[in-house]
């Protein structure tokens, strides 16, 4: 399959949040891969100006509901050296069984853009920690990737690890002038179900993915309600 190789290195990204919700819920209590090469220049990372994120490359903005915290930077360098090293210990893992073959696509380029959550992931709650995440991935990982839609195969896979269901099949929505690809996600934690929604989307190289998590499927929607798009969407 296409994103079989690629999926595993893209687990880094999307497991550190949704790790951090796992302990978050917890009463007691792998990283994104280092790019090889310099990230595409082309692809804004966005920032933070009162209490919304904005992307000038996606031309997308995010409301932050009050009192959120971020924790973009410290998702992009968390255990970085400890993917970079995992990475590392792949690569010599395939190139032993490949030593005949050409390379595999690099799937360099998985970096975290925008994180926050409603209380730190760190800190212990009985709510859901609700969160929103927008990651980038080099969709030069994933020969034969030529629609969004496409880049469900490999997200499906790391969700239902992390112990989410899928609610249905994906669908389109449309916010503002674009319209893109969702996907619908639930997990019992104890008493307590968190509702996930991922949306994704191909711009500048990388494949897009903005996931968000709510305590209710309500909360869900109106974290949703707070992304907008402007000008023309493909």
């Amino acid at each position: 399959m296409i994103f079989r190789r690629a999926q595993r290195v893209f687990v880094f990204v999307i497991f550190l949040a949704l790790h951090a919700q796992a302990r978050a819920q917890s009463p007691a209590s792998s990283s994104p891969a280092k790019p090889a090469t310099k990230p595409d220049s082309a692809l804004d990372p966005g920032a933070v100006t009162n209490s919304i994120y904005r992307n000038k490359s996606l031309a997308l903005t995010c409301k932050i509901p009050p009192g959120w915290v971020l924790r973009t930077d410290e998702l992009n360098l968390r255990d970085e050296k400890s993917a970079e090293k995992k990475e590392e210990e792949e690569k010599k893992e395939e190139e032993k069984k490949n030593e005949a073959q050409p390379p595999a696509a690099s799937s360099a380029g998985a970096r975290v853009l925008f994180a926050a959550f409603s209380r730190p992931p760190e800190a212990p709650g009985e709510e859901v920690n609700s969160s929103i995440l927008i990651a980038a991935e080099n969709a030069a990982a994933y020969p034969g990737l030529t629609e969004a839609a496409q880049y469900f195969f490999p997200l499906t896979e790391v969700f239902k690890a992390q112990g989410f269901i899928p609610d249905e099949d994906p669908y389109e929505i449309a916010i503002g002038p674009k319209t893109l690809p969702r996907a619908d996600f639930h997990k019992n934690v104890g008493s307590r179900v968190m509702h996930q929604s991922t949306l994704v989307m191909l711009s500048h190289g990388y494949a897009i993915s903005i996931t968000v998590i709510g305590g209710t499927d309500d909360e869900v929607e109106d974290l949703i309600d707070g992304l907008s798009f402007t000008g023309p969407g493909k």
